[in-house]
């Protein structure tokens, strides 16, 4: 019985986890597997019940649009709903209950962890589950005012005072305030989902922009802001920083980031 793991979501054809995770297995030389698997919402349920009754069943990776529904079947000793608010990993706990858990932040935080963020103020655009864990994070840094661009601005503004953070929320179609950091945490410039149009003028010359998303990995956001000669985190960082931690609760092990360069290189091809 070959123990497994796999990432849930829908859409999940362009889930670039299973090469990742696929690759650290192969490198440590662990006979395991990891693997793609499609469960519209209305399936959430039923594919957990599934995979408790299936011993060789490691956990999962999480991703758009369960972040926040697959809270409510798992355990959440560490209070991830009263913190993030959204999970993007589920293992199997020492007292062998599945545990809720969030590595997205500290995977987003990773690749500026030498970014001076100290009261400088941040522009998130969306209010999602990846939003959530990117907010809870920079809350945790210090950050100056947040500015959350969404369509749904009464739930940028909840998000905000949920967090602690001071702030406006602003429609998606509000011109871009200046800011040291931009953050893309939406879906808008992924692979069949809507693009993202915005104007990066108001942003200075020093501003990092930020795009969560990995497919594809240069996203119009990026390329403009290349444009501006502005520094740039493209979605891979923190998919392979998130992909990290999750590793290792699933099969015990750190993985090899010593390898880094040669798996961004297999994610490009």
């Amino acid at each position: 019985m070959t123990p497994y793991a796999e990432v849930i979501g829908d859409p999940i054809a362009q889930s670039k986890s299973p090469l990742i995770h696929g690759f650290w297995l192969k490198q440590l030389g662990i006979d395991a597997g990891y693997r793609a698997t499609h469960v519209p919402p209305e399936k959430l349920g039923e594919y957990f019940a599934e995979r408790r009754a299936d011993p060789a069943w490691r956990g999962c990776n999480v991703t758009v649009p369960h972040k926040l529904a697959a809270l409510d079947h798992v355990a959440d000793p560490g209070d991830v709903r009263g913190s993030i608010g959204a999970i993007n990993t589920v293992f199997r706990g020492d007292g062998g209950d599945w545990i809720g858990t969030n590595t997205d932040a500290a995977g987003f935080h990773a690749p500026i962890a030498g970014l001076d963020l100290g009261a400088k103020p941040v522009v998130v655009i969306g209010a999602g589950g990846a939003a959530r864990a990117i907010l809870f994070a920079l809350s945790k840094l210090g950050v100056g005012r947040v500015t959350i661009l969404n369509r749904n601005v009464l739930k940028a503004a909840g998000l905000l005072a949920s967090f602690g953070l001071k702030g406006d929320a602003l429609p998606l179609t509000a011109p871009l305030p200046a800011a040291k950091l931009l953050v893309n945490a939406s879906t808008l410039g992924m692979t069949g989902q809507p693009p993202l149009t915005i104007d990066l003028t108001p942003l200075p010359d020093d501003a990092v922009v930020y795009d969560a998303v990995y497919a594809p990995i240069e996203t119009p956001l990026l390329a403009q802001a290349h444009d501006r000669g502005l520094d740039t985190v493209d979605g891979l960082e923190m998919l392979v920083g998130q992909a990290a931690l999750a590793f290792e609760l699933f099969f015990g092990v750190a993985p090899p980031r010593d390898r880094d360069d040669e798996l961004r290189a297999a994610l490009l091809k």
